[in-house]
């Protein structure tokens, strides 16, 4: 995106501290880091590092998106970014980044005007030279994807695989409906017609089937497509758009398998990588 589009985005973001709305409430800090500080006029995305505080009702939610296998900073990235799109947040990780060596810029803390956080936005120098930053964490087998996948996606897949305990592959994703009419009732009963989010969940099911995959044992999006079926029995999760990654080592320690639908549109070209466990025996 551009960078003045980009600066947008991070000013809205501001106004939505300001407002102080929980979850907002709970952050402590904002920092900033990559292409974006180093002055580059064209960035992919924004990567923003949220540090934050708890309360009472913020472990309860995130306690209910555990036990429902659902995101629990899906909330306070909603509250943060509102409908834009483009931001890589990271939560909790200031200090691992800083082990890293890598560098962020401190962009609000709380109890600080807007108006600072600003100041210091406009004071980034551009660089008209400043390309992105290379990739870390990426290995062969998502190489060609890498700029898709947020740079948590991109630890959890390297230390699964350099551990030997998980392997991914990468797949372009046709359009496609289910085999059975069932299947395609269901997820009528979950999203209109030309939701994005059918049209790539209907994709994944065909292509497992394909693939001779029985769909009664298949979870997508947080929910079993046989209704009553215990969680031993699904040998495969399917996920739109990382909503549910969180729980990703929890399938995979349980030899099941992770199907993830990169961010589904309407009409662009749909991947998904494909993560199955690796047995230690």
């Amino acid at each position: 995106m551009k960078r003045e589009h980009a600066t947008t985005v991070l000013e809205e973001m501001l106004d939505h501290l300001e407002q102080g709305i929980w979850p907002v409430c709970l952050i402590e800090e904002i920092h900033v880091f990559g292409s974006y500080i180093r002055g580059a006029l064209n960035v992919n995305d924004i990567d923003v590092v949220v540090q934050h505080t708890t309360d009472e009702r913020w472990t309860q939610h995130t306690l209910n998106a555990l036990f429902s296998g659902r995101d629990g900073y899906a909330l306070m990235r909603q509250a943060l970014r509102g409908r834009r799109r483009g931001v890589s947040f990271q939560f909790q990780e200031r200090n691992a980044l800083n082990e890293e060596g890598i560098a962020l810029l401190l962009l609000w803390q709380r109890g600080e005007p807007a108006v600072v956080a600003r100041q210091r936005l406009a004071a980034i120098p551009l660089d008209p030279a400043a390309g992105r930053a290379p990739r870390d964490h990426v290995l062969p087998s998502y190489e060609a994807l890498a700029d898709r996948l947020p740079r948590p996606v991109r630890i959890d897949l390297h230390r699964r695989c350099t551990a030997g305990t998980a392997a991914v592959s990468v797949l372009a994703l046709p359009d496609a409906q289910p085999r059975a009419p069932r299947d395609g009732t269901l997820l009528d009963e979950r999203w209109v017609e030309h939701s994005p989010l059918r049209r790539a969940a209907s994709a994944a099911l065909a292509h497992l089937a394909k693939a001779g995959q029985n769909l009664d044992r298949v979870e997508v999006h947080g929910q079993h497509l046989v209704p009553g079926t215990a969680g031993e029995d699904i040998d495969v999760f399917v996920d739109l758009g990382w909503r549910y990654w969180r729980s990703l080592d929890r399938y995979l320690d349980d030899g099941q398998a992770w199907f993830e639908v990169l961010p589904a549109t309407a009409r662009k070209p749909m991947h998904a990588l494909y993560i199955t466990p690796v047995s230690s025996r």
